[in-house]
């Protein structure tokens, strides 16, 4: 995803503020992870564009295999939101197969950006 991605929102490029850290399922209460990619989104209960931005995730998994979509309550889990320095909601990652952040965006996504970014992860 690049700044226009995010309709007002903000975006760093590789490692997205986490550095080297892997997110794994068990950090965000998964199963496991996209076998190509994963999608973490997260959300507030009262956030109209997390909605939104929900359903241009599970559009985005559904259409490309291998990737999963994963929603985070952020008021429920405060601790992995300040480890990585969410700030507002929604907050999407872009995850490589490993569970290294390659992307990160802060605000409403576009559906071709999603995708777009999907390609700094597969």
């Amino acid at each position: 995803m690049t700044e226009d991605a995010t309709e007002g929102g903000r975006v760093s490029g590789e490692g997205g503020g986490a550095g080297e850290d892997l997110l794994g399922p068990d950090e965000l209460g998964v199963a496991r992870l996209g076998e190509r990619a994963t999608l973490v989104q997260f959300s507030s209960a009262f956030c109209q564009p997390c909605r939104a931005t929900r359903r241009t995730l599970a559009e985005v998994a559904e259409m490309v295999p291998g990737v999963t979509h994963v929603e985070i309550d952020a008021e429920g889990r405060l601790a992995l939101v300040r480890a990585l320095g969410i700030v507002r909601t929604p907050t999407v990652l872009v995850l490589d197969r490993d569970g290294r952040i390659v992307r990160r965006a802060a605000g409403q996504p576009r559906r071709a950006d999603v995708i777009a970014a999907l390609g700094h992860a597969v």
